[in-house]
């Protein structure tokens, strides 16, 4: 019988009918400790009382209406977030995968109006994941995305991750821009060192070219800074956000400098639900909670508690684990043994992790996470590696 569902995912035998906090409660009443918060989505975990209550609120007052019209929602989100960075516009989307088709065409029209329209090229790199659109399987080249899909977009360049000497070699007089993720997440939690980014903002200076940063997963106070590139001083050009910045509802936005959109006037893009009273009423309750200062001071304090944690629990299980990489909420555990099976034995002890590529299994917890649930994350790992050892 053909699945109603397009089977377009390998689905756990897991249906969640609620959550709290850091918690998610199954169809049987089963409760899992969840410290992959929806792919790093549930930044304040599930149902905060806060974004309830402005949800509620802004329901019962008004949902959507069109961007033909003024959406005060939307302003004063896009007020807090030009206040907090380097971005002088934002432009709201509905996803991450959406904001990275814009911002690729940002850059190029940027060029276009410009008067230099062969300025088309976009250096990208291995291990990238930057949705699954046209754009964001060509930028990310990897052949699990986009095989069985082409053509694909023209006009990319991949590259060793962190390569610096590769990126000089490439940047040429049609190179537009370097698009990256200060930490890929799909890729593996590979980390860019700051001197890494500090050296492309360099480049991109140089050269003319506009760096493009894709913060889906690694932004909204998940290295217990606002957004991970602040950690190497630089700022982008254009930068990719989503997931975070919702607290669970579909929000997605580019954020650039005036000069970066500098070609993006009326007509030449537009999203019917994109920046909608609803999403960024939500959105900005989770701006104002997430850039206090106090609020990721604790981020990253609970960081290195996890960190701690997990570095005794590679030592405890050295067939199991090799490492822990990342920063901040946004912790990689380098396994030895097959990664999926680590996830699945983690259902066992009713924990939810995340698989990534390079046998990665991701920690991306709520950010509100506390430190009880740290070390109860940590005894379930553990349990669940010992459950594997003991395994023929």
């Amino acid at each position: 019988m053909t699945d109603p569902v397009l089977p377009t995912y390998n689905r756990a035998p897991l249906a969640f009918t609620h959550g709290e906090g850091s918690w998610l409660t199954e169809a049987g009443g089963a409760r899992y400790l969840d410290m992959g918060a929806g792919i790093g989505v549930n930044a304040l975990g599930h149902a905060h009382p806060a974004l309830v209550e402005v949800l509620q609120s802004q329901g019962a007052r008004l949902w959507h209406v069109s961007n033909l019209y003024e959406i005060p929602e939307q302003r004063a989100l896009a007020e807090a977030l030009v206040e907090a960075t380097f971005a002088d516009t934002v432009f709201f989307t509905n996803s991450g995968t959406e904001a990275a088709e814009l911002a690729v065409k940002m850059a190029r029209k940027h060029f276009h109006d410009a008067g230099q329209p062969h300025r088309t090229g976009i250096i990208a790199f291995e291990g990238a994941f930057h949705g699954r659109s046209a754009a964001g399987i060509a930028a990310a080249g990897g052949e699990k995305l986009t095989r069985g899909f082409a053509p694909l977009l023209a006009g990319f360049t991949h590259l060793p991750f962190g390569d610096i000497e590769a990126v000089e070699a490439a940047i040429g007089e049609e190179t537009a821009a370097i698009m990256v993720e200060p930490i890929q997440g799909e890729g593996g939690i590979r980390p860019l060192a700051d001197e890494a980014l500090k050296a492309l903002r360099r480049l991109c200076d140089e050269h003319g070219c506009l760096l493009i940063l894709d913060e889906v997963q690694c932004g909204m106070g998940r290295t217990g800074r606002l957004f991970a590139h602040e950690h190497a001083g630089i700022a982008p050009d254009i930068m990719m956000i989503a997931k975070g910045i919702g607290g669970g509802f579909p929000l997605g936005a580019v954020l650039a400098s005036a000069r970066a959109a500098s070609g993006m006037g009326p007509g030449t893009h537009g999203s019917t639900y994109g920046g909608n009273p609803l999403a960024c009423a939500v959105g900005a309750r989770v701006m104002e909670i997430v850039s206090d200062p106090a609020f990721l001071g604790e981020v990253s304090r609970k960081a290195g508690l996890l960190r701690q944690k997990l570095e005794g629990l590679v030592a405890a299980h050295p067939d199991i684990f090799e490492s822990v990489r990342g920063s901040g909420l946004m912790l990689g555990l380098v396994c030895k043994a097959p990664n999926m099976a680590v996830v699945e034995a983690g259902y066992a002890q009713r924990i939810l992790t995340v698989p990534a590529s390079d046998n990665v299994v991701r920690l991306l917890p709520p950010l509100t996470i506390t430190d009880d649930e740290i070390r109860e994350a940590v005894d379930r790992l553990d349990a669940a590696a010992t459950a594997l050892e003991a395994k023929p």
